[in-house]
């Protein structure tokens, strides 16, 4: 597990498979993504070393039903006081009332999956949701976050963007890998990911927290150049 401090306010969570945002209004945090199963116990560390309690986790926001992003979610919404938010759509694979449907690979993308076989990831315990989520709607985190849903990736994946900071949370519409801006992989349908990428760049922010890699600064022109090198 590693910290990286963002801002002031939000710090990335590298796991040992994934990441996790934390991010903290006054003592109140909230996590963005949980990593897979086995996360927790690196989550906690990072919540105290950080100088904070698990039980000061009020929100659990899950960008979409992936096991390397709700995975540790079931334990975390133990802590204490925890509302767990995900999309209308995700809910039921989120709470283990319906199967999680499979990506339509491309050619490149099974290879990918295939050469990722070795490390297959624990699967995702139920996890309770106890808001769902609709675009538009507003988080009360971070003065105010707003719900963009981001269909493609899965159909009820969503992004969160925070106004007020300048700060958007992508979940895996958009990652950042080797330097290069892209959409995500793994897709239950591209074309819809790939609209879904280019609404993202038309959102006017200075930082993108991506759902694998980096985070972006100056994120509006990173992602409006790459919206702009995708096939029309």
């Amino acid at each position: 597990m590693k910290i990286v401090e963002i801002r002031p306010e939000l710090h990335l969570i590298l796991l040992e498979f994934g990441q996790a945002y934390l991010w903290n209004d006054a003592g109140a945090l909230t996590l963005v993504d949980t990593g897979v199963a086995t996360s927790g116990n690196d989550i906690a560390a990072a919540i105290e070393q950080l100088g904070h309690r698990k039980s000061d986790v009020k929100h659990v926001v899950l960008t979409h039903f992936h096991e390397d992003h709700c995975g540790g979610a079931a334990e975390i919404s133990g802590w204490g006081d925890v509302t767990v938010l995900a999309h209308r759509l995700e809910a039921p694979v989120i709470g283990g009332e319906k199967p999680a449907p499979p990506p339509r690979f491309t050619d490149e993308e099974r290879i990918l999956h295939r050469d990722l076989g070795a490390h297959l990831l624990p699967a995702a315990p139920s996890c309770r949701v106890d808001r769902e989520l609709e675009a538009g709607d507003t988080i009360d985190f971070g003065g105010g976050a707003r719900v963009i849903h981001t269909p493609g990736h899965t159909d009820g994946s969503i992004a969160v963007h925070l106004p007020r900071f300048g700060v958007l949370f992508t979940g895996d519409t958009v990652a950042h890998v080797n330097g290069q801006v892209m959409p995500g992989v793994f897709n239950l349908d591209r074309a819809a990911l790939l609209s879904s990428f280019r609404r993202l760049a038309g959102v006017d922010v200075q930082l993108a927290c991506v759902g694998h890699g980096e985070p972006l600064p100056d994120a509006h022109a990173a992602l409006t150049a790459a919206a702009a090198a995708l096939p029309a």
